[in-house]
């Protein structure tokens, strides 16, 4: 047989393999199709009436201005014509070669073959025209309201970039080259992510961002040493070993958001929070949250207060027979944190000494990012969403945080895993990432309603536990952090709230960066700056404008703050010695929690 006959039986050998394996991923693929639960199509796009109001717009304009609407068209069929053309001249008198590629720079096209192949030069120049086309005309729609044109824009742009060429075998070349390098491997491997991923959701598609085999809670991610000292039917309290002899008398206790899981601020030795907080000697309890199912769907935003906050103040005061604790609180425990503090203020509990904030909002009458999914239309279809099933599932808030930078956390991991095979990569921020939760069906009607919706906290004051609790009755010493490019808790909106406390002692810091990395900021890698300013008696232009900028992050600086306000030194304290036996070892059981739906 020659060598030829060989090297055909080899491929002919590997294509059956292939396909062996293609029909057995496909069996996969309806079996896990099978279960999914499918997401309540109201939060999937808005009311049709949106689009149709933008259509009727455009209709009326061509009847009552025909001439702008036709020099719109003849503009986008001018432009599309004369790309046409370029790419013909240029294939007639250059050979095969694509014209000069005039289109912003984009990551996504980053292959060379974008600019040098005429195919997919083509492709990609028409698809820009076809994009500006698009955002012209939402532009151009004037009949609809501020809210309802954001909305308007924040969707057609999902179009746009549903419709990226690189989202699609034929027109990526990326994955072209892979499918031909590969023998075709790369397509097999891809179906097989594909499959695992919808298997790991329960029907639904989801792409991992993160190999998840790399990380094990406990072993290389969430590792501080530390025991649960108490637990709950909503959270379980873990109390930190001291990393110094003797540590202040005033303990600290955060309140992580229940959204995400504690361990975003102790995700491996380098730039752990909660290692770097204990070593600067303090006796320190985090709070890790149940991750509900259909059972817990009742807890509420007062459970939250009473049985979350309140609880675990009260149990931190037992273990070190203090009459006050120090507190923190991130996102939304952030905002819940300031609803205790009226509340301790309403019963006169002065229990929590000072309160830190990171990117906490409190003042929702700017919605940010987060307009389109406050409307009316996607939160009836939440409220009917946790009616049948007792919570928000993990996978609605996982996509809907995840659209908000579609072409980094969907289509850009997307590709790379479905269309090219690749493994996810080990990278400890993004495993956190994917390791959702649910949200308490009762919790979420509330926060959505009264808080984003109606912005009762900062208006008419926000009813809870037979109290009628107001921003203007947080007087406690405070200190904000909150972060530069953060698209969830945008640092403007947050300074509005927090200008609005009652407090007299207030500091208020801006970190670079976002909501994340502005906060998992250590010292050591000297990476990202913030501004401080201490006048907060003008609006947040005016306050950037007069800032300082510092070099390094902004947790020394927290730290000698909190430092005045934690008394004197003491031995330090050791989890499970003061009447609350150690129940296991950090980082606890909730943590890992999957509830059945």
């Amino acid at each position: 047989m020659t060598t030829t006959d060989d090297v055909a039986g080899e491929n002919l050998d590997k294509m059956k393999a292939n396909l062996a394996r293609v029909e057995a991923l496909s069996a996969r693929l309806m079996a896990a199709l099978e279960v999914r639960k499918p997401v309540n199509p109201t939060l999937s796009s808005p009311n049709p009436e949106l689009f149709q109001h933008a259509v009727a717009n455009y209709w009326s304009e061509m009847l009552e201005n025909p001439q702008r609407i036709y020099e719109k068209q003849l503009e986008y069929w001018g432009k599309s014509v004369s790309h046409f053309m370029e790419a013909q001249k240029a294939y007639v008198e250059e050979g095969f070669k694509a014209p000069e590629d005039r289109a912003p720079k984009d990551k996504r096209f980053s292959n060379p073959l974008w600019q040098t192949n005429p195919y997919f030069n083509y492709v990609k120049q028409q698809y820009v025209i076809n994009a500006e086309a698009l955002r012209t005309a939402v532009d151009d729609v004037d009949d609809l309201g501020p809210k309802d044109k954001q909305r308007l824009k924040f969707f057609s742009d999902q179009i746009i970039d549903m419709l990226a060429p690189t989202n699609f075998l034929g027109t990526n070349p990326d994955a072209l080259e892979k499918a031909v390098q590969t023998e075709g491997e790369s397509l097999v491997l891809g179906l097989e992510n594909l499959v695992a991923d919808i298997e790991a959701n329960n029907g639904e598609m989801l792409v991992r961002l993160a190999d998840e085999s790399a990380f094990e809670l406990g072993r290389n991610v969430g590792t501080s040493e530390g025991k649960v000292v108490f637990r709950n039917d909503l959270i379980e309290l873990i109390q930190y070993a001291p990393q110094t002899e003797e540590v202040h008398a005033t303990p600290l206790i955060i309140f992580p958001p229940w959204i995400n899981k504690f361990y975003i601020l102790d995700l491996k030795e380098q730039n752990s929070l909660i290692k770097w907080i204990t070593e600067q000697g303090y006796t320190l309890f985090v709070v890790s949250w149940r991750n509900p199912g259909r059972a817990e769907g009742r807890f509420g935003m007062s459970d939250y207060v009473e049985n979350g906050m309140l609880e675990a103040v009260r149990v931190v005061k037992d273990i070190t027979g203090e009459k006050q604790v120090n507190a923190v609180g991130y996102c939304i425990a952030g905002t819940t944190l300031h609803m205790t503090l009226a509340y301790m203020k309403a019963k006169g509990d002065k229990s929590i000494k000072s309160a830190t904030f990171f990117t906490a909002l409190t003042d929702f009458s700017e919605q940010g990012e987060f307009t389109p999914f406050l409307q009316d239309d996607f939160v009836d279809g939440i409220a009917e969403e946790v009616s049948k099933h007792g919570v928000l599932r993990s996978v609605i808030m996982s996509r809907t945080m995840s659209f908000l930078r579609s072409n980094d956390l969907v289509y850009g991991p997307a590709i790379k895993s479905y269309m090219m095979g690749e493994t996810p990569p080990a990278f400890d921020l993004l495993f956190w990432n994917g390791d959702s939760t649910n949200l308490p069906g009762t919790m979420v009607m509330d926060y959505l309603r009264g808080l984003c919706q109606k912005n009762e906290f900062v208006s008419t004051g926000y009813e809870m536990l037979g109290e009628t609790l107001h921003i203007k009755d947080v007087t406690v010493p405070l200190f904000s952090i909150t972060c530069e490019t953060d698209h969830i808790a945008a640092w403007k909106d947050c300074y509005r709230g927090f200008t609005q406390t009652g407090a007299k002692d207030r500091t208020f810091v801006v970190s670079q960066s976002g909501h994340i990395a502005g906060v998992v900021n250590p010292p050591s890698k000297k990476k990202y700056g913030h501004y401080t300013n201490g006048d907060l008696s003008q609006a947040a232009d005016g306050w950037m404008a007069g800032a300082t900028f510092n070099e390094g992050s902004w947790w020394p600086r927290w730290e000698s703050w909190l430092n005045k306000r934690s008394a004197k030194m003491v031995p330090a304290r050791t989890p499970g010695d003061a009447g609350y036996e150690a129940l296991c070892d950090a980082p606890g059981t909730y943590v890992t929690l999957k509830p059945e739906m």
